[in-house]
């Protein structure tokens, strides 16, 4: 497996020392950079492409968490911060763990081998035939859901509501994990919080999906992929 490559984000000098010298100690990761604000790193990310963000929240001018809203990225991300009220909206843009300032090496390694185990397992997904039907742990039973009765999916803190035909189903997940087991060429995020089955859209109208009855909206940052998508099967003239 090649080395995962990654930036570190963080205003903080010896946060930043920190994070290196952490990364230097795990054989598997590659540092492409740091940078010390949104800025720079959104200018970094326009033009390449990394593969883990280690992203500190409080920054000046533009947060963590504002740059996760204003950009889309793909990247697996890890928060960094000393402000644990920031968790749940953390989980709720998809990040990959999050570490609480001061956090041991031990706790480092942990989030960087979950980022491994989630790369891996999004790359057999991609490479691998895809089952027709997946099993969601719900309350206290597992169900089984067909791939082609699923209309979209919502993440709600926590966890993500299915939504089928028949049900809906409250699993305790992360949308990023649930993703992973979709085929990438079926399925399509639309917003931070909505993955939808693109064989139930019924209709595109602004900046919103239509599935059935039920009005989704499109993010600014997910408008270019999902038209993409659109396009690829537009009826032209």
């Amino acid at each position: 497996m090649k080395k995962l490559s990654c930036i570190i984000v963080d205003d903080e000098p010896v946060a930043r020392k920190i994070l290196h010298e952490f990364v230097e100690q795990v054989p598997f990761m590659d540092l492409q950079g740091k940078f010390e604000n949104a800025t720079k790193t959104e200018a970094f990310l326009k033009s390449n492409t990394t593969d883990i963000i280690f992203l500190d929240i409080e920054m000046p001018k533009v947060s963590g968490l504002q740059l996760l809203q204003k950009m889309n990225i793909e990247s697996m991300v890890i928060l960094t911060t000393a402000f644990p009220q920031y968790a749940l909206e953390g989980y709720e843009l998809d990040i990959i763990d999050y570490l609480l300032k001061p956090f041991a090496f031990s706790r480092f390694l942990k989030a960087v081998q979950k980022a491994k185990d989630y790369h891996q397992m999004k790359h057999m997904a991609a490479t691998t035939l895809q089952p027709s039907y997946i099993f969601i742990k719900s309350e206290k039973r597992i169900e089984k859901v067909e791939l082609k009765d699923i209309l979209y999916a919502e993440s709600v803190g926590n966890y993500v509501c299915i939504y089928t035909e028949s049900k809906k189903i409250l699993a305790y997940l992360t949308m990023k994990s649930l993703e992973c087991q979709l085929p990438f060429d079926e399925f399509i995020k639309i917003h931070q919080s909505y993955l939808v089955n693109c064989s139930k859209i019924d209709a595109i109208e602004g900046n919103e999906i239509k599935i059935g009855s039920k009005p989704l909206p499109i993010s600014r940052n997910y408008r270019e992929m999902v038209m993409k998508v659109v396009h690829q099967r537009l009826l032209k003239r």
